[in-house]
């Protein structure tokens, strides 16, 4: 019997809402449509997928339309905005996958999970809020939003001010079997939408949002899969970002990526989280992770594009 290679694929929230737009229904199934395309061709090529999202802008969203209700009605908490968007956008990738693989002449079957992952209230981060939620605002803006309500601003590394949550380490994906499970039945599977959403060790909803890319690490550690690729904005892993003596990285070693870390090239509001999710699944599971472009998606897979960080030779 034929060995089918697992793969873990998160998506950035540019796979939902590209920077500019308005986010109507319109422009999310557009771009939605365009990374599913890219995810159908993978599985067509036999690969088992698992598709994780990032949450951000509409968890942001949510969080500001509960604040414009009048005084009179609930505010929602962010646990359940969490689980709202799971809902939200797994709908959107899975249908549109289904659509997409039909065009190829392929069959998909997708699954969507709402998937809680496990965390600690000793998290530091509780303390120093540092996950970017929502939308891009002005510093005059970001100063009116602080002080009508009570939210921390901090200036994001493309020079906007968002608001910011805790944004804790996730510790255990209380549904990975059922994932995995659902993968060994041939099901391209959406999970950990947004990072999951946030409960402690008593299983009680935690107000946090969880980095995507770290929470996608743990779950392609969880059910043993053998890739682990982050689609982003960028076309990959450089040093010296931006200086000139910037060097993009196509193939390195899992040592030399954990000494370039260590060195601090990689800043923990974009490109750090993604750097590090990818150390910890190929020192744990000896597989390869790759970090690329979701405009390439395919070609990232292919190894064509991207950066790939591979184990150190024995």
């Amino acid at each position: 019997m034929t060995c089918l290679e697992t793969v873990v694929i998160a998506l950035g929230g540019n796979a939902i809402l590209r920077r500019g737009t308005k986010g109507t229904p319109r422009e999310q199934w557009e771009t939605v449509k365009a990374a599913a395309r890219e995810i159908a061709r993978i599985a067509s090529n036999g690969s088992r997928v698992v598709v994780t999202h990032g949450n951000g802008p509409q968890v942001g969203y949510l969080l500001e339309a509960f604040e414009s209700l009048p005084r009179d009605k609930p505010r929602q908490s962010l646990d359940l905005a969490v689980a709202m968007t799971q809902g939200w956008l797994g709908f959107l990738i899975a249908h549109s996958i289904e659509r997409e693989a039909e065009t190829l002449g392929v069959e998909a079957k997708t699954a969507v999970i709402v998937t809680r992952v496990m965390v600690s209230r000793r998290d530091p981060s509780f303390e120093n809020p540092s996950k970017y939620i929502g939308s891009y605002y002005t510093e005059e803006e970001a100063k009116r939003l602080e002080e009508q309500y009570g939210w921390v601003m901090k200036r994001d590394p493309r020079g906007m001010y968002r608001r910011v949550v805790p944004s804790p380490t996730p510790l255990r994906i209380l549904e990975a079997d059922r994932i995995k499970q659902l993968v060994e039945n041939n099901y391209i599977v959406v999970a950990v939408g947004g990072g999951g959403i946030p409960v402690d060790e008593d299983l009680q909803p935690v107000e946090a949002v969880i980095d995507k890319d770290l929470a996608s690490s743990l779950l392609a550690r969880s059910i043993n899969a053998d890739r682990f690729i982050i689609l982003t904005d960028v076309k990959g892993v450089a040093v010296n970002y931006g200086k000139p003596d910037e060097e993009w990285l196509t193939t390195v070693t899992v040592s030399q990526l954990e000494e370039y870390y260590a060195q601090g090239h990689f800043p923990p509001g974009s490109m750090g989280p993604k750097v590090k999710a990818a150390i910890d699944f190929v020192k744990e599971t000896g597989g390869t992770a790759s970090i690329g472009d979701l405009q390439e998606a395919y070609r990232v897979y292919r190894r064509e594009s991207g950066t790939h960080i591979i184990p150190d030779k024995p």
